[in-house]
């Protein structure tokens, strides 16, 4: 048996309302800032699939029955329980994604922000009335819980991503099996015991890890399980909403991105150059809106890829625990071949590498961030999501050519555009097409906003009143006079 690496604690499975550290198999936890292991995490039998599926039936039927004040007040006081377990999360989060400490401090934070905006929002969501009609006593709409959720979440954003999914099924009265990423199991345990001190009750919240394939399929095709939630690449997602279509199931579907950025002439350029360092770094670049596509306008271009490249190299990169470090490793081995692959193509067609393009030597899983510009639109990297620290700088002419470059990949989740122009921002929020949009700044995410994406970038929304009523299923009912 693997040990467990000092400072890293002990992956498991939730089931039913206990802990499961050890299984029949058992897979690792890597440190991808050194390649150490960190501990051994278990892997879902099917026994333990099963279970949980049961477990998040009966877990539905009380929550579902108890009141939003009830539901409400739970979810509140484990907020305060994932605020105490943030120092811990934070570490645990960082020692498995390499991401700085500083960082993955927000990310927890953030979790239990989540948990306390969708329990009061779901409180202002009532039942609508609508007209009243000669021979009708009331005409009503109600919005009920639609069920157990099975829920998804990639390993970029290990807490956040599976709490936003669970937090709002949870606030609506829904149940949830959570699925974290197997690379990234500990901080998101973390949650999910601060709503054990809460008091939660038994079976409404589950996780399970291990061989994705078999526990998609098991819980997609049981009729416990009534929506799907994924975030994640878009061919695992084609492949779990054809899953889910099989059964008449609903999804919200996140998946990649490849954003572009659109920099005018008129924009400010040392802000643009300095937001656009910080903002594509972020997470090694493994971002679903990471910016990946810098179209310049040809008046500012030279001083843009400059300074943007400039700022990149001299970017630190380290160890995640280390207070120097401003970026940390990719999560994997797999993902700097991944990347590394796409950059030598783009440069085998004649792009030009400005910085960057290699692995860093050494240990860990570091590429260096990278620039490459002259891109040819038949390079694999203009139509592939890179999710690493990789970006794309080329030029464009005027507003159509700007418009139908950054248009022109099926990915269609974040876009971004900078400029000094109010007449130029409002034409430019409606001609990109995509499902956030972000003028003179990347922030794109907020607690009361959707986000999803369009056509390859996936359907449904998470975030926001819209994230909810992701987890609710309409009811009219009509009453007439006697």
């Amino acid at each position: 048996m693997t040990t467990i690496h000092p400072g890293y604690g002990q992956p498991a499975l939730f089931v039913d309302g206990e802990w499961i550290t050890e299984t029949t198999q058992m897979g690792e936890v890597f440190n991808p800032a050194t390649g150490e292991v960190l501990a051994p995490h278990p892997i879902a039998e099917p026994d333990h699939i099963e279970r949980a599926l049961a477990s998040s039936l009966t877990g539905f039927k009380v929550w579902s029955a108890m009141s939003q004040e009830d539901r409400s007040a739970i979810m509140n006081k484990a907020a305060v329980e994932v605020r105490k377990r943030a120092e811990d999360g934070a570490r645990h989060m960082t020692l498995e994604l390499g991401k700085p400490l500083v960082e993955s401090v927000a990310e927890m934070e953030n979790c239990a922000t989540i948990l306390e905006w969708a329990a009061k929002a779901a409180g202002k969501q009532q039942d609508r009335p609508l007209d009243a009609m000669p021979g009708f006593v009331a005409r009503t709409v109600r919005k009920d819980p639609i069920g157990p959720v099975a829920a998804f979440a990639a390993w970029n954003f290990p807490a956040s991503l599976a709490a936003r999914k669970m937090a709002a099924a949870l606030a609506v009265g829904c149940s949830v099996i959570v699925k974290p990423g197997e690379e990234t199991p500990l901080a998101f345990k973390s949650v999910i015991e601060a709503l054990e001190a809460a008091d939660l009750p038994r079976g409404v919240v589950n996780m399970l890890m291990g061989n994705p394939a078999r526990i998609s399929e098991m819980l997609i095709s049981s009729p416990v399980i009534r929506k799907i939630a994924f975030t994640g690449s878009t061919p695992v997602g084609q492949i779990l909403a054809e899953m889910a279509g099989k059964y008449a199931k609903p999804c919200v579907m996140e998946l990649g991105g490849h954003a572009p950025v659109v920099v005018f002439d008129d924009a400010d350029l040392d802000k643009t150059v300095a937001m656009s360092v910080v903002t594509k770094s972020r997470n090694a670049g493994q971002v679903c809106i990471s910016p990946t596509r810098y179209l310049v306008q040809d008046g500012i271009y030279d001083k843009f890829l400059d300074g943007f490249s400039k700022g990149l190299a001299a970017l630190k990169l380290g160890d995640g625990l280390e207070a120097e470090s401003q970026m940390g490793p990719v999560q994997s081995p797999a993902r700097i071949e991944a990347v590394d692959a796409l950059v030598q193509d783009a440069i085998s067609h004649g792009a030009k590498l400005v910085t960057g393009g290699k692995r860093r030597n050494r240990p860990g899983n570091f590429y260096e961030p990278t620039v490459l510009t002259d891109v040819p639109d038949h390079a694999r990297i203009m139509q592939e999501e890179p999710f690493g620290p990789v970006a794309i700088v080329n030029r464009f002419s005027d507003f159509d050519d700007g418009v139908t470059k950054a248009n022109n990949t099926d990915f269609a989740l974040g876009a971004y555009a900078f400029t000094g122009s109010q007449d130029t921002a409002n034409k430019i929020s409606d001609a990109l097409d995509a499902g956030m949009v972000g003028v003179n700044g990347y922030s794109v995410v907020f607690l009361d906003s959707p986000l999803g994406g369009r056509r390859s970038s996936g359907y449904g929304s998470e975030g926001g009143y819209e994230g909810l009523d992701a987890y609710r299923i309409v009811k009219f009912i009509s009453q007439a006079e006697f």
